[in-house]
């Protein structure tokens, strides 16, 4: 396959951005997206010329890291793929690639089509984790009975990776559907009850913070999440978060 990149490139924070273009030749359709961009770096550094800058870490789909906006895409045109398990053969010999960063105020550039998404982080230090009794009176996690419909809800939910797909896709820039993900995995578990009122709080109140926006219920974080986390857990976060203001208020 030969094939047009248009890929975004920005030197640092600071500096304007501006798309360049790069012809690529001889890409196999079994390669995967990342595969044919280190063939690019690959040709750039032989050329003497800067590589592209852009994230990667397993390449399993685990991780999350594998952030690009693809033909207006978070994570290219599969469905239910991260960008490293998006494979050429989705593209057509003598294709025209765009290739971007995610998009947000709250995902700040560093470079090329790398960003910055230390903002999730902190929500997660905001509320993101249970208490453990270290009193020497621990219980078995195993030996705690949960019913298996909130046991599949949580795990459902706990398939989120955080990769910001529903942040980069949303036009509101939302981070709802990841928070919803993590509350709700955290708010149907057993040990998740200790901290469930200040949890919801905390975490809203730092995705506020961090400046991403508000769901308006489009659907396109949903489908564009490569785990598939579904729209319900942003029901329950919005449930969650009033029952937990109610509460605030009565103290």
């Amino acid at each position: 396959m030969n094939l047009t990149l248009k890929i975004y490139r920005q030197d640092g924070p600071n500096s304007k951005g501006r798309m360049e273009t790069y012809p690529v030749t001889d890409i196999s359709e079994h390669m995967s997206f990342l595969e044919m961009l280190d063939v690019l770096n690959e040709q750039l550094v032989n050329d003497g010329k800067e590589p592209v800058a852009f994230d990667h870490d397993c390449r399993e789909g685990i991780c999350g890291m594998c952030s690009l906006y693809i033909n207006g895409e978070a994570h290219g045109p599969d469905r239910g793929v991260t960008t490293c398990q998006l494979h050429m053969r989705k593209f057509k010999d003598g294709d025209t690639i765009h290739i971007e960063p995610w998009r947000a105020a709250a995902f700040p550039i560093i470079k090329d089509l790398v960003v910055d998404r230390s903002a999730m982080d902190r929500i997660m230090n905001a509320g993101g984790f249970v208490s453990v009794n270290t009193s020497g009176n621990t219980q078995d996690a195993n030996a705690i009975p949960i019913p298996k419909v909130d046991a599949d809800k949580a795990f459902d939910a706990a398939t989120c990776i955080g990769c910001g797909a529903c942040v980069a896709t949303c036009k509101n820039s939302s981070a709802m559907l990841f928070v919803g993900a993590k509350v709700s995995q955290l708010a149907l578990l057993p040990q998740g009850q200790v901290e469930r009122t200040d949890r919801v709080l905390n975490m809203v109140a730092q995705m506020d913070e961090e400046g991403f926006g508000n769901c308006t219920n489009t659907g396109a974080c949903e489908v564009e999440c490569p785990k598939g986390i579904s729209l319900e857990n942003i029901a329950r976060l919005n449930s969650e978060f009033l029952i937990a203001s109610l509460k605030a208020e009565k103290k």
